[in-house]
């Protein structure tokens, strides 16, 4: 695994998220669309949580050792219950940014690491160190995709009588 290309690839995703969210209204980083999925807001505040309470921690545990339970994650659960939607868009940036800060503070100082240390998980099985930290990267561009539907979406709703077919399809 190249583990240092995962790490950059963590450390790059600070300077898009902002970008990502840059100019939304409060009102349109909270909307929702028909089919229910998150808000821009919720997502940002997932990433905030998964940061901290899922992939640091359980890397970190991992690493210390396998045979620890991991806590637990439920970030629909966390959606509602931590009111996600209800959250100001620029204090979760500010928020994820300083969280995304601490992270790379601790991956830069692990040293060498065995990545193929596996805990057993009761759902997915096996997962080694390096399915975590390369899950984290992931992770990260899978929301951003997600934020740039649900901006599609909010240019999609704005034109009135008019249409956005001629941009393309979303997920053509």
């Amino acid at each position: 695994m190249n583990a240092p290309a995962m790490v950059a690839s963590l450390g790059s995703f600070p300077a898009i998220l902002p970008a990502a969210v840059a100019g939304l209204s409060e009102a349109d980083a909270r909307w929702k669309p028909a089919s229910g999925a998150w808000s821009v807001v919720e997502i940002v505040n997932h990433l905030v949580d998964e940061e901290v309470d899922d992939f640091r921690r359980r890397l970190e545990l991992t690493l210390r050792d396998p045979k620890l339970e991991w806590p637990p994650n439920d970030p629909e659960g966390w959606a509602r219950e931590r009111s996600y939607n209800e959250r100001a868009l620029a204090e979760s940036v500010a928020r994820f940014l300083a969280e995304r800060e601490a992270s790379l503070a601790w991956l830069s100082g692990l040293g060498e690491k065995d990545w193929g240390t596996t805990h057993t998980h009761r759902v997915f099985g096996s997962l080694a160190a390096g399915d975590l930290l390369a899950s984290w990267a992931a992770h990260d561009w899978l929301h951003l995709r997600q934020i740039a539907k649900r901006r599609y979406e909010l240019a999609a709703r704005e034109p009135g009588r008019f249409s956005v077919d001629y941009a393309g399809k979303w997920g053509a």
